[in-house]
């Protein structure tokens, strides 16, 4: 579904993404992992349309998506979450989750139906009325991917959606987006630091270094390579 090809871009005089080589397929679930500052929300950002690459190219679905703008690539089927969770804070779970349903259509019926089906993925149903600004974090981090997911998309990007959550929070959104891959067949690219996370949910990881792609593989694998243990996960990191 997914194919990043020899991928750069280039800041001025800092090279954040190097030449990265990555491919989903359909149906997978895929990890990105790699330490602060390794360049993974910037290649989410070069799928994602908000940067076009320097050079390389992105394929998505057979069609070569570098330069599209932002909302091209959502129409395209890409939807993708931010580190930085900010909902509309005066509007409501369900109206912040129909902001996603819009996409492509202007019929408030259909926007609607997308957002009762995403919260209800996410098992948000209950909090459809409450305000978005008295969710706590876990569940403004839900309503996040709701959004994302009531806009309809073939390939899911999530950055960092597990991050401060407590290990039973974290135990719920891998069994949500795992309902999502199995009964949806949504395609899932995710940049995790939570290890535990991601040996639960990755078919396979690549480990993104000083903007390179240095190791490829099964969760297992990576974890035992000598070069991403030295380069990140350390050798008493807990999986």
């Amino acid at each position: 579904m997914l194919e990043v090809i020899e991928a750069s871009k280039h800041f001025r005089g800092l090279r954040a993404v190097a030449k990265a080589s990555l491919r989903v397929g359909e149906g997978e679930i895929v990890a990105l992992i790699g330490p602060n500052g390794a360049g993974k929300t910037t290649l989410f950002n070069l799928i994602a349309g908000v940067f076009a690459p320097t050079d390389g190219r992105i394929v998505f679905a057979g069609r070569d998506i570098g330069g599209l703008r932002p909302d091209q690539a959502c129409a395209a089927g890409i939807g993708r979450t931010f580190q930085l969770v900010k909902p509309f804070a005066d509007m409501s779970v369900l109206e912040n989750a129909m902001v996603g349903g819009f996409r492509g259509t202007r019929d408030e019926a259909l926007a609607r139906r997308r957002g009762h089906e995403a919260l209800r993925a996410l098992g948000m149903w209950a909090l459809r009325e409450r305000s978005a600004a008295s969710l706590t974090l876990p569940d403004r981090k839900r309503l996040e991917v709701a959004r994302a997911l009531a806009t309809q998309p073939r390939l899911l990007l999530l950055d960092e959606v597990m991050a401060g959550l407590r290990p039973n929070e974290t135990d719920e959104m891998v069994a949500a987006f795992t309902r999502l891959n199995r009964e949806r067949g949504v395609t899932i690219l995710l940049i995790e630091h939570v290890m535990r996370a991601v040996m639960q949910l990755a078919q396979r990881v690549y480990v993104l270094h000083h903007g390179e792609i240095i190791a490829e593989g099964t969760p297992a694998e990576v974890t035992r390579n000598p070069r991403v243990l030295e380069s990140y996960l350390g050798s008493d990191v807990p999986l």
